[in-house]
């Protein structure tokens, strides 16, 4: 019903820069939050950014984990569903598979739900 397609994974060098993005494909009545965690080898999944997109009662939130602030940037296109994440001095730490996640309703359903990309590989040369 709704997939996640992801882009951008590249090999790059330290310092570079690199920009992911993600579109949201499917019968899609809302997308509530919408972003990127990543998981690199012998390590647990973290975030790296998320747009929360609110409602009537809550405001548009962005949220970066702690290793990325400053240096990533995420970005989303409401109308065609789909978030950009920008990332700027990369380092081989950041070498990781960088997964597209959102919550979304879909059309006919009674609850939003939690959907994942197949992943996208990252990797940072020293």
């Amino acid at each position: 019903q709704v997939q996640l397609v992801e882009s951008g994974g590249d090999l790059v060098q330290a310092g570079g820069s690199l920009r992911l993005s993600c579109a949201a494909i499917g019968n899609i009545l809302r997308i509530n939050r919408m972003g990127w965690y990543r998981q690199a080898p012998g390590h647990q999944r973290e975030l790296v950014a998320m747009i929360d997109f609110g409602d009537s009662q809550r405001a548009e939130s962005v949220s970066y984990g702690d290793a990325v602030k400053g240096r990533f940037d995420i970005s989303a296109d409401r109308a065609k569903n789909t978030v950009a994440l920008q990332m700027n001095t990369l380092q081989p730490e950041d070498g990781a598979v960088y997964y597209c996640n959102a919550d979304i309703f879909v059309r006919g359903q009674g609850f939003s739900y939690d959907f994942w990309g197949q992943g996208t590989q990252v990797t940072v040369s020293a």
